[in-house]
């Protein structure tokens, strides 16, 4: 793998090791008891120096989903409670796994609700919406429109990171606590950027999601239109 890079708005590259890991091991990929490769392979593997993955191995240690054994290796740990940063973020590669971000397409600041938005997603104050291109282990698998609520605050380009609800808790106070998911068909929009191989109108997955803060009335509303060849959507329960 090429040499992994700190861009702009992603995870420091030790935690993006370890999301992949645990998103690895909650796709089943990695089992239970199954001893990781030596770690000067992995770190190759990962485009990372050893130091960076030691780094990565010692918080999946932390999180209790690694036993690290002298003289013996590293061997993955599987509990109840398989949670990552991208936890809520629910496609996978078709084959399971892979780690998520995303590329800025548009940030814009929009006065008036439009039309088609739900009615629970009752905005009074004006919205940001956000137009990203989502992927998995560098592939692209979705475009994704988000509108938050302007009660809540607003955002500029340079605030946002692979994670919004990440970005949502450190720039905004907030923290999404619950979200609800409704998953069919629907057409990729004309606005789908080059890279996205479903061309616009093209049959492909469709999520809408509510997303509620601490208070009532949910905070979030976003479409994401996704890739079937490449990913799948995923909830899993515990």
């Amino acid at each position: 793998m090429a040499k992994r890079e700190n861009t702009p708005g992603a995870l420091p590259i030790y935690q993006q090791v370890s999301e992949l890991l645990t998103r690895e091991i909650a796709a089943g990929r990695l089992l239970d008891g199954q001893r990781l490769p030596p770690e000067r392979t992995m770190a190759a593997e990962h485009g990372v120096t050893v130091r960076t993955l030691r780094k990565a191995l010692a918080e999946l240690t932390a999180r209790g989903l690694l036993d690290r054994r002298q003289g013996s290796g590293n061997y993955v740990r599987v509990n109840d409670d398989v949670r990552s940063i991208y936890s809520m973020f629910r496609l996978e590669l078709s084959e399971g796994g892979g780690l998520p971000t995303a590329r800025l397409l548009s940030l814009d600041a929009v006065d008036r609700r439009p039309a088609d938005l739900p009615a629970d997603f009752a905005t009074t104050a004006g919205a940001s919406r956000i137009r990203r291109l989502r992927l998995l282990n560098g592939i692209a698998v979705a475009v994704e429109e988000i509108w938050l609520d302007g009660r809540v605050g607003t955002l500029k380009t340079e605030d946002l990171s692979d994670s919004l609800y990440r970005t949502y808790r450190s720039k905004l106070g907030f923290w999404i606590t619950r979200a609800s998911d409704q998953v069919g068909l629907g057409k990729a929009p004309v606005w789908s950027p080059e890279g996205f191989d479903p061309r616009p109108g093209t049959t492909v997955g469709f999520v809408e999601r509510l997303s509620w803060a601490q208070a009532d009335a949910p905070v979030e509303f976003s479409r994401t239109w996704f890739d079937p060849v490449r990913a799948r959507y995923v909830q899993r329960i515990s």
